[in-house]
């Protein structure tokens, strides 16, 4: 193109029928601006957001870019995310949305997240598609022939949609002999050249054309039909050139706008003056009318602010004969509130881990309000009492944030009512709920119903029998609060105690693995984990202590005297012996407890049966009464020891008592008949008797002698019964206190005199008086065995 000055620039390209196209980026204060033709096609590229932005390609879509047009749901622009690419969405019309206005821009909004970023952009650039346009396709002027040369007759210039150089630009008027054109702005007057002359032509038809400046060129045409005329030299003429008013939208049908008026000198029928709209759009037509003869303008359809803020009509009056004249009227429309705020949710996360920190963005809001000025300010609250509130961002953005600490436990989903409100008089409000869900986290551990946790079982029992059931509860959700049990490794007795006990993983049962014995352990602990599914998974543990409760499964076991079979237990009773004195004492015990250990002791066969008793609970043998010359030297007795167990358990022992002072005094033995194996046996202990009973004699008489001051008779005679060596007692074996079961610390003294407690023997005259007289002792047992054998 050639350089020069602006106008010389508009003339060139207006002679070359350049079509105009261009797109300007800037940034003002976030604002992305682009200018682009109308009526471009689906899919055409305005510009590419990327790279006017400086932005990566891929990060659109993370960012999640989208085009909203203010104050209009439909979609006229879109971004392809893969390119970048600003594209057509939809046919765009210049003159739908901004009629002649000259400068036509629409306000989309280029919206970005994360951070949030608001771009405002798009001019929309008006192409030469419309032609211009006479309101009528004939004009009818008459004319009286009395004109004089050079007289101007008003006619009603072309309306062309578009703007700039595409609207009208000029007009030309075919050639013919009477009249010429002039144009002045926006006035075409016809300008008679030449008088008419009536009795030569009556009517004459013209042809004008109006062009417009675009590429390429447009036009329109009417044809002017002159009627000549008498004299009627006087148009009506307005009050005022302009006439302004200012109307309320949503103001009521009938409602009366403005009145024009307008004077015509002339009389009778050159003098009445009737209103008509000039040349308007079809949306003038449906809200405005005009009374033709009184020039009131009224409403007759529905004003909107929103819609339109602003009306210029032309309004022509003509008198009778044809003469006519303009007015231009200004209706401006007045905002009243009554829009009210709109809440759009343009972004939500959902759902909201439950260790999402305060303050943090999991959505955006965007509220609108039609409506201009105070009306148009609006106020966003959360009424709740809910851990979020709103931020103001940009403009009328606002982001949705944490205030609190979420938990999913105690509140697993919001239902947030945002409620907008604006500033007008009255107010008006709208309201949105937002939902919003808490996704769990792991941060509960299983919890157990109880500290601690007690089974009882009796022994014996079967193995797989169940002890007791565990419960632990885990508030968190899905595989966070699935619960499932073990036990800890561990050690009972020395052994594993997976060995003993087995724990159902989901039901928390506990069952025995084995069968468990009283007498080896009465109780023991183990300790189960209940752990959750999470990541990482949560644990707790609690104590489960086992109890075994005894069964009577111990017949008691006596001890002394030994049980017959192994040998024969022979006591010696003087025959001095009074009512009550002690004889000898059975000895038991019971690997049981409680009362199953709770021992009695029963004489169930005698010899004499009114000659002896013994203690119910100790075991002692008591004479009863004095024992007489007429009482058998040999007393046998059969002792039933029972425990106090259900059922009870019993064992029995026999005793051999010989009433007499010594040996010496036993009777002979006859009438025996055994064999000579027996005999044999039997002349040997009664000499190994004899020889170790002198020995004993003889050595404690020494001794005496040396020792001891005085000398005291021996007695044979228990005070009470031997001492129990410890091989005696069960391995098992435990205490019992007032049961009548002895404890392994009991001993029964035996003694030979009664100073020997006395003694000063040193350490090793002790050992060998006792070792004889443990010698002496078993010679005394094993001989008078076979004694009272022989004499049986």
């Amino acid at each position: 193109c050639p350089s020069g000055e602006g106008s010389e620039l508009r003339w060139f390209l207006q002679s070359c029928g350049f079509v105009f196209f261009f797109f300007v980026l800037q940034y003002a204060h976030g604002d992305l601006s682009y200018s682009v033709q109308e009526e471009l096609k689906r899919g055409s590229v305005i510009g590419n957001i990327a790279k006017d932005l400086g932005l990566e390609v891929g990060s659109l879509s993370v960012r999640k870019a989208r085009v909203d047009m203010e104050g209009n749901d439909r979609q006229y622009c879109g971004i392809n995310l893969r390119s970048g690419d600003l594209m057509v969405a939809e046919r765009i019309d210049r003159e739908e949305h901004c009629g002649e206005e000259p400068s036509c821009v629409l306000k989309f909004d280029l919206l970005l997240e994360n951070p949030l970023e608001l771009h405002r952009f798009l001019h929309i650039q008006d192409i030469n598609d419309n032609s211009p346009q006479f309101k009528e396709e004939l004009i009818n002027i008459e004319i009286r022939e009395s004109a004089d040369r050079g007289a101007r007759f008003v006619i009603e210039e072309a309306h062309d949609a578009d703007v700039g150089q595409n609207s009208v630009q000029q007009y030309s008027l075919k050639k013919n002999d009477n009249f010429i054109l002039a144009v002045d702005g926006n006035t075409i007057e016809l300008v008679l050249e030449k008088e008419l002359d009536r009795e030569k032509q009556q009517e004459i038809n013209l042809l004008l054309t109006a062009l417009d400046g675009g590429s390429p060129q447009r036009s329109g045409t009417v044809v002017i039909h002159v009627t000549v005329l008498d004299a009627n030299d006087n148009a009506p003429v307005f009050s005022q050139a302009v006439y302004k008013a200012s109307l309320p939208e949503n103001s009521p049908v009938d409602t009366v706008v403005v009145t024009v008026s307008a004077t015509d000198a002339d009389e009778g029928v050159n003098g009445d003056v009737t209103y008509e709209f000039g040349h308007v759009t079809e949306d003038v037509k449906k809200i405005f009318s005009i009374d033709r003869k009184v020039g009131e303008i009224r409403v007759i359809g529905a004003v909107d602010y929103e819609t339109s803020t602003s009306f210029e009509i032309r309004v022509k009056a003509k008198d009778g004969l044809g003469l006519s004249s303009y007015a231009k009227v200004i209706i401006s429309i007045t905002d009243v509130n009554d829009n009210a705020p709109v809440v759009n949710l343009k972004s939500l996360t959902n759902s909201i881990p439950e260790d999402t920190l305060p303050g943090t963005e999991v959505g955006i809001i965007n509220v609108q309000d039609r409506d201009s000025e105070n009306n148009r300010q609006v106020r966003c609250s959360i009424q709740q009492n809910v851990p979020f509130k709103l931020v103001p961002s940009i403009k009328n953005y606002y982001s949705l944030v944490t205030t609190g600490q979420l938990d999913r436990e105690l509140v697993s989903d919001y239902n947030i009512t945002i409620t907008a409100t604006d500033e007008g008089s009255p107010p008006l409000s709208s309201s949105k709920t937002v939902q919003l869900s808490v996704a769990d986290i792991n941060d509960n551990p299983p919890v157990f119903e109880e500290q601690s946790y007690s089974a009882y079982v009796t022994e014996n029992n079967k193995p797989g029998s169940t002890l007791c059931s565990v419960t632990a509860r885990d508030p968190d959700w899905r595989q966070n609060g699935t619960v499932i049990y073990s036990l800890l490794p561990g050690e009972v007795n020395g052994a594993p105690v997976s060995s003993y006990l087995s724990v159902n993983g989901d039901t928390g049962v506990i069952h025995a693995v084995r069968s468990f014995d009283y007498e080896q352990f009465r109780s023991f602990k183990v300790h189960v984990m209940a752990r959750d599914n999470g990541s990482p998974p949560l644990s707790s543990n609690v104590t489960v202590s086992v109890f075994i409760s005894d069964v009577n499964d111990n017949s008691p076991q006596i001890l002394y005297p030994a049980p017959e079979g192994n040998s024969f237990m022979t006591e010696l009773v003087p025959k001095a012996a009074h009512g009550g004195s002690l004889v000898s004492k059975v000895i038991a015990v019971d690997a049981d407890s409680g009362q199953n250990a709770w021992l009695s002791y029963h004489i169930v066969k005698s010899t004499d049966p009114g000659l002896f008793t013994i203690g119910l609970h100790s075991g002692e043998i008591r004479t009863q009464r004095d024992i007489s010359e007429s009482d058998s030297m040999k007393q046998n007795l059969i002792v039933a020891v029972k425990d106090n167990g259900q059922p009870s358990l019993s064992a029995t022992c026999s005793m051999y008592l010989l009433i007499s002072d010594n040996l010496a005094e036993v009777p002979e033995l006859k009438d025996i008949s055994y064999d000579e194996k027996n005999s044999k046996l039997t002349s040997y202990l009664i000499i190994a008797l004899v020889s170790v009973s002198t020995f004993f004699l003889t050595f404690i008489v020494i001794i005496l002698g040396v020792r001891f001051c005085r000398r005291r008779k021996p007695r044979l005679l228990f005070d009470g019964a031997v001492a129990i060596p410890s091989a005696y007692l069960p391995p098992n074996y435990a205490d019992v206190d007032g049961t009548g079961t002895l404890r392994s610390a009991y001993n029964y003294d035996a003694y030979l005199t009664t100073g020997s407690r006395t003694s000063d023997f040193k350490f090793l005259w002790c050992i060998i008086v006792f070792c004889a007289f443990v010698s002496f002792r078993m010679s005394v047992h094993f001989g008078l065995n076979q004694f009272f054998r022989f004499f049986d």
